[in-house]
């Protein structure tokens, strides 16, 4: 009997405990970073997605296109300037990102998803006014900072089989103004409206770290505010754990920040005890039941 085999065998039996625990679970994802620019990291990804659709999850996409935006800005002749990490976003560079984020990207993820055998549909916060913004610092211009969520339309997608992906693109409150939405703030803000189980913020770094430069693979939100107090927790990670902490707030039951390099990171992360990167939750964790990783103790 072929080892390999054998292997593929049992970690399929070792992962029904997990498979059991998030059936009907919503599930979402921020896809960005380098990942996106690499098709072997796309297609692994998309193949991710479809098998957490197939074991009866209901992940939702949300996803950004940094540098995919700053590569058209830069044929275009248009400037990219950031404050404290964001995007200046004037009239004429949001048309740029709706275009990108809504056009290239978003159909690009579809495509890929629907390649590896699921059913993707694309749509941004502009759509039946799932996200309305108002401006996030007037010095961002049309940067916006979610203030209504409509998430009826992602629920209706899910429940009909489909998968969503989501552009972080949004309807202002006044005028109909387009605003950009950063991608992780974005994520956020729908993981929260739509109460998920889990919210997995894929990035660039392993996890969030502490001193001496360890990832700390559990954390409490106390732990994570005296991190960024203490200055442990810095640049930009700050802003990811700051959506951790506001997508608990909402309802989230748990975020996790973790390496989207990593291949199959998000079936790591939910179908395996140890799990992968720093997984933020509100409540301490309890003695672990058989089979999950400490502190799942079911929905």
């Amino acid at each position: 009997m072929n080892r390999d085999w054998i292997a593929t065998a049992r970690t399929l039996s070792e992962a029904l405990p997990y498979l059991q625990r998030y059936s009907g679970a919503v599930v979402v994802v921020k896809f960005g970073g380098n990942a996106m620019g690499d098709d072997q990291a796309m297609a692994e990804f998309a193949r991710d997605i479809v098998l957490m659709k197939q074991v009866g999850m209901n992940p939702v996409v949300c996803h950004g296109g940094g540098p995919m935006i700053n590569e058209l800005l830069g044929k275009l002749g248009i400037e990219s300037r950031f404050v404290r990490g964001k995007r200046v976003t004037t009239k004429e560079t949001v048309e740029v990102v709706e275009m990108v984020l809504s056009g290239l990207v978003n159909k690009r993820i579809v495509q890929a998803i629907n390649d590896a055998g699921g059913r993707a549909v694309g749509i941004s916060g502009k759509d039946d006014d799932m996200m309305v913004c108002e401006a996030d610092d007037p010095e961002l211009g049309f940067v916006g900072r979610p203030i209504e969520m409509n998430v009826q339309i992602i629920r209706d997608l899910y429940s009909a089989g489909m998968i969503p992906v989501i552009a972080p693109v949004a309807t202002g409150m006044e005028d109909n103004e387009t605003f950009n939405v950063n991608g992780d703030t974005a994520a956020g803000a729908i993981a929260g409206a739509l109460r998920a189980d889990r919210l997995l913020l894929l990035t660039d770094v392993a996890g969030v770290k502490d001193g001496s430069g360890e990832v700390v693979t559990q954390l409490h939100p106390d732990q994570v505010r005296a991190m960024i107090a203490e200055g442990t927790i810095a640049g930009g990670m700050i802003p990811k754990t700051e959506t951790a902490l506001k997508a608990l707030d909402d309802g989230v039951r748990a975020v996790v920040i973790l390496d989207g390099r990593v291949p199959n990171a998000c079936l790591l992360e939910l179908f395996t005890e140890h799990g992968a990167g720093s997984l933020i939750r509100s409540t301490e964790p309890r003695v672990k039941p058989r089979g999950l990783r400490q502190g799942d103790t079911g929905l």
